[in-house]
C-alpha cells in the first residue's frame, strides 16, 4: 500500500513489547497502559496484536481478544499523528475482522470514548452499530459501545 509518505505499509502480528513502544507516541493515550494490563487482559485468552511499519519503523497498531467463543473485542489501536489519513486504521481493522471471522467469531465489539468523535465516526464508517452507552460523570468521558456481526 501507498500512503501520502510514499512509503509502503506492512502489516504484520506483533507484540506487548511492540505496541508498549508506539502507544507513548500516541496522544490520545493520556494514561498508557503498562505491560502487565496488556499482559492481564490477553492471558489465557484467543488474542491477535497486530503492527504496521512503514520503512522498517512502527507506525501503527491494533490488539483484541476473544470475550467468549462467538464475540471478539477490539481493545486498543493507534496510528502515529505522522501516519494518519493514509488509511493504515482501515488496512489494520480489514485484517482483524478478517482473522476474526475465519477464527470462527461471529461478531466484532469496540468502545470509544465520547470525546474520540472520529473513533465512532470510524466504527460506522465500518458497519458497526451503537449498541450501547456506559456513561461517565463528565459526558466527555462516557463510553460509546458498538458492534458488528461478521
Amino acid at each position: 500500500m501507498s500512503t501520502g509518505n510514499k512509503q509502503e505499509i506492512v502489516i504484520r502480528e506483533g507484540s506487548i513489547a511492540e505496541v508498549l513502544s508506539l502507544r507513548l507516541a500516541i496522544p490520545e493515550f493520556e494514561k498508557p497502559f503498562g505491560d502487565e494490563v496488556y499482559a492481564e487482559r490477553l492471558k489465557g485468552k484467543n488474542y491477535l496484536i497486530l503492527v504496521a511499519e512503514s520503512a522498517g519503523k512502527l507506525v501503527a497498531f491494533k490488539v483484541g481478544y476473544a470475550l467468549d467463543d462467538q464475540v471478539f473485542f477490539s481493545w486498543m489501536s493507534g496510528v502515529l499523528p505522522a501516519f494518519r489519513r493514509n488509511g493504515i486504521a482501515n488496512i489494520l481493522a480489514d485484517v482483524q475482522d478478517n482473522w476474526a471471522r475465519k477464527s470462527g467469531f461471529s461478531k466484532l465489539l469496540f468502545k470509544a470514548r465520547n470525546k474520540y468523535a472520529s473513533m465512532i465516526q470510524f466504527g460506522l464508517k465500518r458497519g458497526f452499530l451503537i449498541v450501547d452507552l456506559v456513561k461517565a460523570p463528565e459526558p466527555e468521558e462516557s463510553r460509546v459501545i458498538m458492534e458488528k456481526l461478521l
